[in-house]
């Protein structure tokens, strides 16, 4: 297997040793004994069978290490997505129908094709479209839907529905029902989880607590008192088939599919980029791990399971205990393929409270506590994203809320390159280099001469802001300016709208009598933008400039420089 790297399959096994071996070994079984207990609260999440949760971790594995190039990523069913897709699908079919498998089948499949086409493409830079307090807001909304889901099970009451708002009501309604046996026991799963994720992320502390609380539930009948178990499952016999779903059915799913799609975009992105390796042969490829994903989903939905997504949890896992390659998670998987073919019978006395401790600690684990507190400390109108987007998830169906998220991070992208202003530039004494005025020395100013910057790429969204400083510099020196320099670092692009607002200031300087030139326009992007709007035969080979200094000594030959007044210094 030494050579397994240079093939097109099995990137994620470059390198691999039998040297390897033991540390893969170790780090499968730990891994194997993580995820059984969270592929069954995930699939349980979204009113799935656990063995579709097992088919889900087992094909999203295989297919992962086929196609994936990390080393590391561990692929399954997720509890990020699943509150996303299940909210979706219940509004199509009856919760836990044929009908409502079918179309879970089809989601995969669908988000499979879409998540894989992206790769395909190259599209990674997708996954940073969403910010990181827009991210924090919408972790922090799918841990209440979890918490809020959830909280039925733990305290043995009969199943919500509706929005969070009417199941916490139904929760409120039944608070003389609730049965101490599940509540102590998913109190006490959530304990242990805590406690052993605290001492180690090693110790398997939800496959021991999972474990204890079966065993109290036989040890001391606890069915006979209310205490719900998941029963008799049937032996599941994997398979390939497609899901029994019309035309209708993939074209109502298409929106479902595009969310839940790009939130595995930005989540498998962010897992490769957090446990890719720093050497050569372990460079990051978000493109080729989104294939691997994307494989996954296909064969989960093939085999009439629900989509899957990088585990940033369970990859820590895998890199902690000694994971060198993809064979911790392909022997992790050969555990859950042998306990979905014949241990099925070994989970039917376990408590549907103790899945549910399970998710409370999940739902805990994915806030971002310090995101929080560091935005409202540094950032507070950043911290209005998360705020906003959190109470969009909550408040509204869920599908909703993420694209409120989405559409949130977008728009402050946007309104942050729209704040960019025109700020004049200085002459630092006694070197070559034009900076903003900072008082650090007194800059200098050279008479007659406008060196001035817009800090962001030119586009449509600030092309106006572009026109308007500009016209209001030249202005305000009107009768002792000579020269306009355009300090150009910033701008990485061009587009048509901010060209031919550049078109029109320049054709505003020359008016007024002011030539106009471009210095350190260093993005080849731009040049060639320049080229084609017609923008450089305009300026001349005269009007373009690799440095400032090149520009103000061409235009000025040799004149002296004098120096600012302090009252000019910080003017933007």
């Amino acid at each position: 297997m030494q050579g397994m790297g240079q093939s097109p399959l099995f990137a994620s096994m470059r390198g691999w040793s039998r040297k390897d071996l033991g540390g893969d070994a170790f780090a499968g079984l730990t891994l194997a004994a993580i995820a059984i207990p969270e592929q069954m609260a995930t699939a349980h999440l979204g009113d799935l069978s656990p063995e579709a949760g097992f088919l889900a971790f087992l094909t999203g594995t295989v297919a992962f290490a086929l196609f994936g190039a990390s080393r590391h990523i561990s692929v399954g069913a997720d509890s990020t997505i699943t509150p996303i897709f299940a909210a979706g699908l219940v509004i199509l079919a009856t919760s836990g129908s044929p009908h409502y498998q079918a179309l879970a089948a089809l989601l995969a499949l669908m988000v499979g094709a879409a998540v894989s086409a992206a790769g395909l493409l190259r599209l990674g830079w997708v996954a940073d479209l969403l910010s990181v307090p827009v991210t924090a807001g919408f972790l922090a909304g799918i841990s209440i839907h979890i918490v809020v889901s959830q909280l039925p099970e733990l305290l043995g009451l009969p199943p919500g529905s509706g929005d969070v708002f009417h199941r916490l009501a139904a929760v409120y309604g039944g608070l003389s029902d609730i049965n101490p046996y599940s509540a102590t026991i998913g109190a006490a799963v959530f304990a242990v989880v805590a406690l052993c994720e605290r001492i180690s992320a090693r110790i398997p502390g939800a496959l021991i607590a999972l474990t204890a609380a079966t065993l109290a539930v036989v040890a001391f009948g606890l069915q006979t008192r209310g205490v719900a178990v998941l029963g008799t499952l049937p032996a599941a016999s994997p398979g390939l088939r497609l899901p029994e779903v019309t035309f209708g059915d993939m074209r109502t799913l298409v929106p479902l599919t595009l969310l839940v799609t790009i939130v595995i975009m930005v989540q498998t992105a962010a897992t490769t980029r957090s446990f890719g390796g720093s050497s050569a042969s372990d460079s990051n490829d978000v493109n080729r791990d989104f294939i691997g994903v994307g494989a996954g989903s296909l064969l989960s939905g093939l085999v009439g399971a629900f989509p899957v997504n990088s585990s940033p949890p369970r990859t820590a896992i895998s890199v902690e205990t000694g994971g060198r390659s993809q064979v911790t998670g392909l022997l992790a998987a050969a555990i859950v393929l042998a306990l979905t073919l014949f241990g099925t019978d070994l989970l039917k006395n376990v408590p549907q409270a103790a899945l549910a401790g399970i998710l409370f600690f999940v739902a805990m684990r994915i806030l971002r506590w310090q995101t929080f507190m560091a935005t409202l400390r540094q950032a507070p109108t950043e911290f209005l994203l998360i705020a906003t987007t959190a109470l969009a998830i909550v408040a509204l169906p869920i599908e909703i809320g993420v694209a409120i998220g989405i559409g949130l991070s977008l728009l402050h992208g946007v309104w942050t390159i729209t704040q960019a202003r025109a700020i004049e530039f200085e002459h630092v004494p006694g070197t070559s280099i034009w900076w903003p005025p900072d008082g650090k020395p007194a800059g200098e100013r050279i008479a007659g001469v406008l060196v001035a910057a817009f800090q962001a790429p030119l586009s449509f969204v600030n092309a106006d802001r572009f026109r308007q400083d500009f016209h209001a510099m030249v202005g305000e020196r009107a009768g002792s300016l000579k020269h306009v320099v355009f300090e150009a670092s910033s701008v990485i692009d061009i587009d048509y709208t901010a060209a031919q607002t550049l078109r029109e200031v320049i054709a505003y300087c020359r008016d007024a009598g002011i030539t106009f030139s471009i210095a350190r326009l260093e993005s080849v992007r731009a040049q060639k933008a320049l080229a084609r709007f017609g923008i450089a035969a305009m300026l001349g080979p005269a009007g373009v400039y690799r440095s400032v200094d090149d520009a103000v000594r061409a235009l000025t030959r040799g004149q002296d420089a004098v120096a600012v007044p302090p009252a000019a210094n910080g003017k933007e």
